[in-house]
């Protein structure tokens, strides 16, 4: 059976807080010779074409300061766009054939001009308005006289603008903050969509489902019956010759204060009002205030060394890293939710780099079942995997099979390449660029939530780089992290299975029954 694309239909309740961009817009990416363009911005938009999810007379227009030929240029952004058949190649030379580039500078206003004349010819006459979304795939260094440029030069009179800002929304509290402030007169917040691509992955997009729709999940999901939620992020990969780059943010700022505080956010708000974009993210900001500043005694940070059979180089091997970093790589942070239903439960961020496998995932451990009949019989657990091999399974209890009581554990689960196999799950930009052409603001950060989210992290931050005895402890390449990681994460309650009582089903061939 042929794909078929998924998380296209109307969000309930939320049909009447969208603006649909008309079908004769234009998408204009600025940064469109930049990694980010070639990598993820263009594979999406061409994703979307692919189903027919653009608008039907869309037009995008390539900015960025690299001289290219239209040849040049068709050869960058189509560099990671997959053809698997002779089907798919025809569509990438149509969608090819919407796209235009211009060369220009980030900072003057004639290269502006001449975008916004060239934007004007693809529109033509637009009786109807002119309606453009400028796609910023651009460091954040570049941010505020872009988004100053296109309001002087590229702006319409009449029509709709809106501009998409990719993280990061600066490196602490006052950073942020800056930010926004010359963000404000510029640009309404109904026309800022601030991309965190966590909040277009399909899972992190089905916990509101998972939750709310499901009333088995009420009367459980609370501190009565939770003894902690640990959300993890692993890469098996270091910085790789990105050395430079990583140092300059860190684990905390690049991974936790943003993709994994969105998560948590998602796992612990309350049911909101609707789907409607501005209900969600009220809840979502209501969770963050209820969030202390982080106690420095409650976090860990470590740095990756080589590997245990030399292979593979230590962080401070990479010769794009400063001398003597401090940068951690890997850190588990405690957060508490000063609210009725979370008080006194840990959550747990946990995040890294050269780890033993590549995952994100949210494992909410239940408390301990009454003992009595029951000796040290293991928690349940409740996992999504967000990535890879996407899925949802809840560990779970159950009698041996046999003429014994004996218990064993094993596992309710929802995989999606079971269970969903003919359907086509979008990539997170993807589902993201479509909602920002929608204007669906409900995956994307509002001005207030960002500063919230930064509240709680900032005193943390500075504490970390302002004391130069805090030294990230080692941990070989390729293992789960620091030697002491296990006892910190029992200290707060969490049980890990030792005992290889409980193992995933796999099979050679894909890891997965």
């Amino acid at each position: 059976m042929a794909d078929t694309i998924i998380a296209t239909a109307p969000t309930p309740g939320a049909e009447s807080t969208k603006a649909p961009l008309p079908s004769d817009s234009v998408i204009v990416v600025l940064g469109a010779s930049g990694d980010l363009a070639k990598k993820k911005t263009y594979p999406a938009l061409f994703g979307l074409y692919r189903y027919g999810l653009l608008p039907s007379n869309i037009r995008i227009v390539g900015y960025a300061r690299t001289h290219m030929s239209p040849e040049e240029y068709h050869s960058r952004i189509s560099g990671y766009i997959k053809t698997p058949d002779d089907a798919t190649k025809d569509l990438l030379a149509k969608f090819l054939a919407l796209t235009t580039y211009v060369c220009g500078k980030y900072d003057v206003d004639a290269d502006f001009q001449a975008l916004d004349k060239h934007i004007c010819e693809v529109e033509g006459d637009a009786p109807n308005g002119r309606h453009r979304l400028f796609y910023m795939a651009l460091p954040p260094t570049v941010f505020t006289p872009v988004a100053q440029q296109l309001k002087r030069n590229c702006y319409p009179e009449q029509g709709t603008a809106r501009v998409i800002i990719e993280k990061p929304f600066g490196h602490d509290l006052a950073s942020s903050r800056e930010l926004q402030a010359s963000l404000r007169p510029i640009w309404a917040e109904k026309e800022i969509f601030r991309i965190d691509h966590y909040l277009g992955k399909e899972m992190v997009k089905n916990i509101l489902i998972l939750r709310f729709g499901n009333e088995f999940f009420g009367a459980s999901w609370n501190k009565n019956h939770v003894s902690s939620v640990q959300i993890t992020f692993k890469e098996k990969f270091g910085t790789e010759g990105r050395g430079g780059y990583f140092d300059t943010f860190g684990i905390i700022r690049d991974v936790m204060q943003n993709h994994l505080l969105q998560v948590l956010t998602m796992i612990a708000m309350e049911r909101p009002v609707s789907f409607s974009a501005e209900d969600i993210r009220d809840e979502k900001v209501r969770v963050l205030r209820a969030i202390p500043v982080i106690d420095p005694k409650n976090v860990i940070i470590g740095q990756y060394d080589k590997s245990l059979d030399g292979t593979k180089p230590g962080y401070l091997d990479d010769a794009t890293v400063p001398a003597g970093s401090r940068c951690p790589t890997f850190a588990a942070i405690v957060l508490y939710i000063k609210n009725d239903r979370w008080d006194g439960v840990p959550f747990i961020l946990k995040a890294g780099k050269a780890l033993d496998s590549a995952k994100v995932d949210v494992r909410v451990q239940f408390k301990d079942v009454t003992s009595g009949i029951f000796q040290n019989i293991p928690r349940n657990e409740f996992v999504l995997r967000i990535q890879p091999d996407e899925s949802v399974y809840l560990k779970m209890n159950t009698k041996l099979p046999g003429l014994t009581m004996k218990t064993s554990v094993s596992e309710l689960d929802l995989t999606y390449t079971r269970r969903f196999s003919d359907l086509h799950i979008p990539e997170a930009y993807e589902a993201l660029i479509l909602d920002a052409i929608n204007g669906d603001h409900s995956n994307f950060v509002r001005d207030d939530e960002l500063d919230a989210s930064w509240k709680i992290f900032t005193p943390l931050l500075h504490y970390l780089d302002e004391n130069e005895d805090i030294v990230p402890a080692k941990y070989p390449y390729g293992s789960r992290g620091p030697a002491f990681l296990d006892d910190f994460l029992a200290s707060y309650g969490f049980k890990r299975d030792q005992t290889g009582q409980y193992q995933w089903p796999t099979t050679k061939a894909n890891g997965k029954i």
